[in-house]
């Protein structure tokens, strides 16, 4: 449930900040930190606040929405997500470079299908997080997050 409404609230954020008309001006994003954090890919832009048990989002808003988009949580990268459509998936999907961060390690990956999608990517998709931290760990991000932080993740 936490996941769904994580999705969601980022995917508001998103579609607010990132889903405009051509003749739209520039999207609105959140307040940029001052520092950018070590090891998220220079050209990416912090795209939500602190969601909980996943931390900020940061992409290059090129790469939206399908990423790959990065978690961080005090300054350090927490997770990649790349998204994934169902038509793609029937279609014979194929990411050539899906690894960590440089100088990072998979803890574990979260498999989650959107059967309806979201705002931002309103078609039935799969998220597919590569953590860098333990579930215990995860658990314990951004806990006073966007969405109310007593709520638990799914499968925790």
């Amino acid at each position: 449930m936490l996941r769904a409404l994580s999705a969601f609230s980022l995917a508001l954020v998103w579609s607010a900040a990132l889903i405009v008309p051509a003749a739209a001006s520039p999207p609105a994003l959140p307040p940029q930190p001052k520092v950018h954090p070590a090891g998220i890919p220079a050209d990416a832009l912090m795209l939500s606040p602190c969601i909980a048990s996943m931390g900020e989002h940061w992409a290059n808003p090129k790469n939206l929405p399908t990423g790959p988009i990065y978690g961080v949580w005090q300054g350090k990268p927490v997770f990649s997500e790349i998204m994934v459509s169902v038509k793609q998936l029937d279609h014979g999907f194929s990411w050539d470079n899906l690894r960590a961060l440089p100088g990072y390690t998979i803890d574990h990956v979260n498999f989650e299908f959107e059967p309806h999608g979201h705002a931002g990517f309103p078609v039935p998709h799969y998220d597919v997080h590569a953590y860098y931290v333990s579930p215990a760990a995860e658990a314990k991000i951004c806990p006073k997050g966007i969405p109310d932080p007593a709520m638990k993740p799914s499968g925790m």
